[in-house]
């Protein structure tokens, strides 16, 4: 007997809005959640900058993080794209896909419904390809990005956290 896959839940993508850079903030705040990227929760003045420069990537190239709703349609995390910062490592000049959810919204299939909306909007905005970077100890975004398609392809070592880093990509065709 197999069983079917379940369903993912009803989720709205928006670009984030002021108030968003709160709500983020009160998400990520949980140790949890910061686990791989750091541990430790970043200031509220992070996030009205990372909520501005949000803004100004989805008017410039039609993509950004955008705030994950859910069917209640209150804020949950972010998923969408921007470019690969230029730095000494990773996949520079790239366009990278990331999630991140609050933990009450974990295991609940928010993140594969949001990013798969993501993916298509990528693909609308012109995107031929996306890498998504997952610190290898990180099962659930692992398995998030297998569930999307990606292939594993290089890794790397994280210079903050020292955390070796795999690079998994998806061609998006046209």
């Amino acid at each position: 007997m197999s069983i079917a896959p379940r369903a993912l839940p009803v989720v709205q993508l928006r670009v984030p809005t002021d108030e968003d850079a709160v709500a983020w903030h009160r998400a990520f705040a949980d140790p949890e959640v910061m686990e791989f990227l750091g541990g430790r929760p970043s200031e509220l003045s992070l996030y009205e900058e990372w909520t501005a420069r949000q803004r100004r990537l989805d008017a410039e190239r039609g993509f950004c993080l955008w705030t994950v709703l859910d069917e209640g349609g209150d804020v949950v995390g972010f998923t969408g794209a921007q470019p690969w910062p230029q730095s000494a490592y990773g996949p520079v000049g790239e366009i990278e896909i990331g999630w991140r959810l609050a933990r009450p919204a974990w295991g609940r299939g928010y993140v594969t419904a949001a990013a798969r909306m993501a993916l298509e909007r990528l693909r609308a905005a012109g995107v031929e390809r996306v890498v998504a970077t997952v610190d290898e100890l990180n099962e659930r975004s692992v398995a998030v990005a297998l569930r999307l398609g990606m292939e594993r392809a290089e890794s790397f070592t994280a210079p903050r956290s020292g955390q070796e880093v795999r690079c998994f990509r998806l061609e998006l065709g046209r």
